[in-house]
């Protein structure tokens, strides 16, 4: 029998301690590496301090097409593709990578009395990344900006406007946050200017996502 490699298994352990720390479950642990659940739950009660929680992941393609979810998805989900293109990083590597990416740039400008927990945890943008392979989802052009944005996959598009163009009446209302869109765009503007720095001549941040109906392949192809 051959023996595993001490070399990959460290490798894992440390990707396995980055998961943890941007609060990934204990069932995308295993998704994501080899090590064994017990390995695994040790790792989680020595970094977290507490035992992993129990339960059920959410899965609901629907949770994605609301206001701000839509959002904050459809721009994590441009930083991973960017990420998992342009750089070495690939598959996890590159979902932790740009949910670190996409923490920084969400904060930034958010009130002090806006909550303190990310819209979009690292366990729904990692079954994201997973509804698109699992061809659920798809990135629809808005009319208005251009922009690609998360929607069911198969929707028809040729009028479809983004969640920010055209957000609900009472879009902001219902959470402490103050010109949420405003503060989005800049987010997005910021997180294209930063990925694109330094890397002259390629495509920008979102240029050449995959189009409706088309599979990206490649990225985490395990399906749900």
């Amino acid at each position: 029998m051959a023996s595993k490699s001490v070399a990959r298994e460290a490798e894992e352990i440390v990707l396995a301690t980055r998961m943890i720390h941007l609060g990934a479950r204990l069932q995308v642990l295993q998704a994501e590496t080899s090590l064994s659940y017990d390995r695994l739950a040790r790792l989680y009660r020595e970094i977290k301090g507490c035992s992993p929680p129990k339960g059920m992941l959410p899965f609901s393609v629907d949770w994605f097409m609301t206001w701000l979810p839509n959002v904050h998805s459809t721009m994590f989900y441009s930083m991973f593709c960017y990420i998992d293109r342009h750089t070495p990083s690939k598959k996890a590597h590159a979902l932790v990578d740009a949910y670190a990416l996409y923490l920084e740039q969400a904060s930034a400008g958010r009130p002090e009395t806006a909550p303190a927990e990310p819209v979009l945890s690292f366990t729904r943008a990692w079954m994201l990344v997973r509804f698109f392979d699992s061809d659920m989802l798809q990135l629809s052009q808005c009319v208005r900006c251009k922009g690609g944005f998360v929607a069911h996959a198969h929707d028809p598009d040729h009028d479809f406007v983004c969640a920010i163009c055209r957000p609900p009446p009472r879009a902001g209302k219902t959470r402490s946050r103050a010109r949420p869109a405003q503060v989005l765009h800049d987010a997005l503007d910021r997180a294209a200017a930063l990925a694109a720095d330094g890397t002259a001549g390629q495509p920008a941040l979102g240029a050449g996502l995959p189009s409706a109906g088309q599979p990206r392949g490649g990225h985490l192809n395990r399906r749900i």
